[in-house]
C-alpha cells in the first residue's frame, strides 16, 4: 500500500524535481498533491489527509513552521526540505525530524521516507511534530529534546539531562533520575542544538550541562565533577573554551 503524499514549495522547479526523484526512487510513494505556499499546503493537508508532507522551510508569506502552527492536529510525518543549513534547522533537530538539503540527495531521500514510513506506521499522532511546535513557540527553558531509541521517542526536558557521552555512533544522555537513555546518533548531533541551553563540550567524548558542574579539579590533567559526583575530563585544547564557559 503506498503512502498518501503532499509536496509543498513556493518554487515550481523544486516541486518537479522532488516529484521527479520520488517517481523514481520511492516506489511506495504517491504524490496525490502539490502546493504553492503556505495557505495552498494547509488546505491541500485538510483535504487529502496525508501520511507524509515534504515541506518547504522557507516560502513567501508564511513558512513551513507557521503552516504546521496552523493546523488543528498533526496525524501524519514530514520530511522539511530547505536551501539552507542553518534556518530552522536546530529546532528540527530538537525534536529529531528529518531534513534534506537542497539539492536533494537520492540517498538521503530514500532513507528519510523509510524512516518516516516506519513511524507512521507505529503512531498516527505526531508526538514529534507537535514537540517542534511547541519548540518554536516556547521560551527556551521549557524546551524538551526528542531521543529517539530503539523502542520509542523520549521528550526530556533539557534542565533534566546532567551530561551526555558518546561510545562510537552511540550517545548516552545521564539524567536527573539517575536514568540512562541510549540514542544512535553521534555525540557532535547534539553538541550545536544543545549549546544554546547551558551544556559544555569539555572533551571529544562528553558534553555537560553547567548548572551540575560542582567544581573544576585542576589535579590529574583536570577535569569537571558534577553535583553527583562524576568526573567528567577536560581534553588539553579545551580548557580555554570551558573556562570561558564557566565564567
Amino acid at each position: 500500500m503506498k503512502i498518501k503524499t503532499i509536496l509543498i514549495d513556493d518554487e515550481m522547479n523544486n516541486l518537479d524535481n522532488l516529484n521527479l526523484l520520488i517517481s523514481r526512487n520511492c516506489p511506495q510513494v504517491e504524490v496525490v498533491a502539490t502546493a504553492f505556499n503556505a495557505e495552498q499546503g494547509r488546505a491541500r493537508i485538510l483535504q487529502y489527509q496525508p501520511d507524509l508532507v515534504f515541506l518547504d522551510i522557507q516560502m513567501p508569506d508564511k513558512n513551513g513552521f507557521e503552516l504546521l502552527r496552523s493546523l488543528p492536529q498533526y496525524d501524519f510525518e514530514v520530511i522539511f526540505v530547505t536551501a539552507y543549513d542553518r534556518y530552522g534547522i536546530q529546532a528540527v533537530k530538537f525534536s529529531a525530524i528529518d531534513y534534506l538539503l537542497k539539492p536533494i540527495n537520492i540517498i538521503e531521500l530514500q532513507e528519510a521516507v523509510s524512516r518516516a514510513i516506519s513511524k507512521s506506521r507505529r503512531s498516527k499522532q505526531n508526538l514529534q511534530l507537535e514537540n517542534l511546535v511547541q519548540v518554536m513557540m516556547r521560551e527556551k527553558e521549557e524546551h524538551r529534546i526528542a531521543l529517539s531509541t530503539q523502542k520509542e521517542t523520549r521528550f526530556v526536558p533539557t534542565e533534566k539531562i546532567i551530561r551526555c557521552e558518546s561510545s562510537n555512533n552511540y550517545t548516552s544522555f545521564f539524567l536527573d533520575s539517575g536514568e540512562k537513555i541510549i540514542v544512535s546518533k553521534p555525540i557532535y548531533d547534539f553538541e550545536e542544538i544543545l549549546s544554546s541551553y547551558g551544556f559544555i563540550r569539555c572533551h571529544q567524548s562528553h558534553l555537560v550541562n553547567k548548572r551540575y558542574i560542582k567544581s573544576w579539579v585542576k589535579e590529574d590533567g583536570g577535569y569537571l565533577l558534577t553535583e553527583n559526583g562524576t568526573p567528567i575530563p577536560v581534553s588539553r585544547n579545551k580548557r580555554d573554551s570551558v573556562n570561558k564557559a564557566l565564567k
